[in-house]
């Protein structure tokens, strides 16, 4: 398929085309997660069951992607951006907290969003994972966009005088990687411990990196 077909335009029912073409684009990835999520999983779905689904045509599909591929980097997108919302908004709140109460509330906001649907964790953490270079290469990007998360409050810490001066980046990949696989091996059941329990060990790891600065 060289590229997605052209949607219809005009009013229907009150709505715009817009309108109803991002309707049409929601339901889909509302499907994706559903069946990329559960069952059958990414690799097992046809774009006939995705439309099925959705309650759209094929036809429909197409009109708003090329590939089932594309709905698949969508949906880790969007479960990033609700995950980086949340954070954000935790952050946001734990304002002039301390340095462990702050990373507390943000750690646990972002626990707490990414694994109160176990399929955005399989979508994040598994499905996505060999699937194409250009997914690979997404996965890094936003892997990326959290270790610059990380060291944007290191900084922040270091001003504070709550960490000590030094380059972070090393350490926030790190970090970001055990945080990945710690909560992809709990929702998988290989780790007996509570999201309370993993919460607070990631937040001491991170305190850990943060080395406060040593007295005068």
């Amino acid at each position: 398929m060289a590229g997605r077909l052209k949607a219809p335009r005009g009013r229907y029912g009150g709505r715009s085309a817009e309108e109803r073409q991002a309707e049409r684009r929601q339901r889909f990835l509302d499907a994706g997660l559903r069946l990329f999520g559960d069952s059958p999983g990414y690799r097992a779905t046809t774009v006939a069951a995705l439309s099925e689904a959705a309650g759209l045509s094929t036809r429909q599909f197409y009109e708003e992607f090329r590939t089932l591929e594309d709905v698949l980097a969508a949906l880790h997108l969007q479960v990033n951006d609700w995950a980086e919302e949340a954070a954000l908004a935790a952050l946001a709140q734990a304002e002039g907290l301390a340095p462990a109460e702050r990373a507390t509330a943000v750690f646990r906001a972002y626990a707490a969003n990414v694994t109160g649907d176990p399929r955005r964790i399989r979508i994040t953490f598994t499905e996505i994972v060999g699937v194409s270079p250009a997914m690979e290469r997404q996965r890094l990007a936003r892997r990326a966009r959290w270790v610059d998360f990380i060291c944007a409050e290191a900084a922040r810490a270091v001003q504070r005088g709550e960490a000590e001066p030094r380059d972070y980046r090393i350490a926030a990949a790190a970090f970001i990687g055990s945080v990945n696989g710690l909560l992809h091996d709990w929702t998988a059941g290989w780790v007996d411990a509570t999201l309370d329990e993993l919460v607070d060990e990631l937040v001491r790891m991170l305190l850990g990196i943060l080395r406060p600065m040593p007295p005068l």
